[in-house]
């Protein structure tokens, strides 16, 4: 199956069928519009450059050849992707999601359509970012989990806040898994980021493969 590719205004995205995604989506306030705009340069300067190859995987086989142009845009892709992490982690902003009341929203809504629309392997809160690694199921999309997960939670927290407007960023860094050796290195990333982040007994993490 060919991946598909659409747009939400800011850079293509790419999904495929039965794939496994790792996804990071943050609060409106977490990123510097500068940092945004530049790392839109690389991401859509990539693209252009290595464009995105045919399938993704099945959590049950990771089968398709992995060529030396993936690697060098896994690593790319890797490089821009870090970029936003170390920035992330810094914890810019309001940090909304370090208040357990949020965070156990966003837990809630993670956990909700769990193994019906989705399966999820590792998930992790932390202050002003999210990170899920994740398999859609059926008919649901990256696209439309992504818009479940953020919109019901947003209402939910403002409510929760006695705020309006924008709680999370539009936009979202999505990453397509391809081979194991990947999925287990985003599984560990993700397990010890709270620790790296200096977050000590963080309980807003859980690793379920």
């Amino acid at each position: 199956m060919r991946p598909a590719i659409r747009s939400r205004g800011y850079l293509p995205h790419w999904e495929c069928g039965h794939a496994i995604y790792f996804v990071t989506f943050r609060l409106a306030d977490s990123l510097p519009q500068e940092l945004l705009a530049r790392l839109r340069e690389e991401r859509a300067a990539l693209d252009r450059a290595i464009p995105p190859r045919s399938a993704g995987v099945s959590p049950a086989s990771f089968s398709p050849p992995y060529t030396a142009a993936d690697e060098k845009r896994a690593q790319k892709l890797n490089a821009i992707l870090k970029k936003a992490e170390q920035c992330l982690d810094e914890g810019r902003g309001a940090c909304h999601l370090q208040d357990p009341r949020v965070a156990k929203v966003v837990s809630d809504a993670l956990h909700h359509f769990n193994e019906g629309r989705y399966r999820l392997y590792a998930w992790c809160i932390m202050p002003n970012h999210v990170h899920v690694l994740f398999s859609p199921i059926g008919e649901s999309t990256l696209e439309t989990i992504l818009h479940a997960w953020k919109s019901y939670s947003a209402k939910k927290i403002n409510k929760l806040l006695g705020q309006t407007g924008h709680f999370w960023q539009r936009e979202y860094f999505d990453h397509l898994v391809r081979h194991e050796s990947s999925l287990q290195k985003i599984t560990e990333y993700i397990g010890q980021n709270p620790q790296k982040a200096g977050l000590k007994n963080w309980p807003w993490l859980e690793v379920l493969r």
